[in-house]
């Protein structure tokens, strides 16, 4: 009897492991998809909230995840070296302005390691970079460039293409003079179509 017992567990134990290795190699990207496996929830835990978030504020929640990735990997009490705080990385300042148009009574920056309110502070942020930039011909990479450097690093770096208004985030792209602004801009960009790739968060 136990000698059977082990032997299903063996065999159900490997399958599970071919299981997990058909889905890492059939993945668009395998290492993701990996560290999604060892996370233990961590990386799909707050996805319904994400879509709740993103349907009140009208911002695809594949974006919002992407950016929560990005920032914090879905670590909730992550702190930035700037005092940036919780899953979207949302600034005092930012969450503050935030707090006072919704009429939050009382908040706290430490508010933002509950992760609903992060997540309304950091997309209610992302979705005035949106708006602002809806006319530009890739209004995504406007908004992510501002989400990392702010609003006037952004206007400058717009000043800086010589094109006004004109500017198109292939010019944006190739005028931000931060690497790293850069690097996030794109990164974000490219887990956000992995995320619709995949067709669900």
């Amino acid at each position: 009897m136990l000698r059977t017992l082990g032997n299903f567990t063996l065999v159900t134990l490997l399958a599970l492991m071919a299981a997990c290795a058909l889905l890492i190699c059939g993945s668009q990207d395998p290492l993701y998809t990996t560290q999604s496996l060892l996370s233990r929830g961590r990386y799909h835990r707050y996805d319904t909230l994400i879509r709740e978030v993103g349907a009140e504020y009208h911002v695809d929640p594949m974006l919002i995840k992407a950016v929560a990735w990005r920032e914090s990997g879905f670590r909730p009490g992550k702190v930035g070296k700037n005092g940036e705080r919780g899953l979207m990385q949302v600034m005092e300042a930012a969450a503050s302005d935030w707090a006072k148009q919704k009429k939050r009574a009382g908040f706290v920056p430490d508010d933002l390691f509950d992760p609903h309110t992060n997540l309304e502070a950091g997309t209610w942020y992302l979705k005035k970079a949106l708006t602002r930039y809806a006319s530009k011909d890739d209004p995504m990479t406007f908004a992510l460039a501002e989400y990392n450097a702010g609003k006037s690093r952004v206007d400058k770096w717009v000043g800086d293409t010589n094109q006004g208004a004109g500017a198109t985030a292939g010019d944006l792209r190739d005028s931000i003079s931060f690497p790293s602004t850069r690097e996030y801009v794109d990164t974000i960009i490219d887990r956000y179509r992995f995320y619709q790739h995949q067709g669900h968060l």
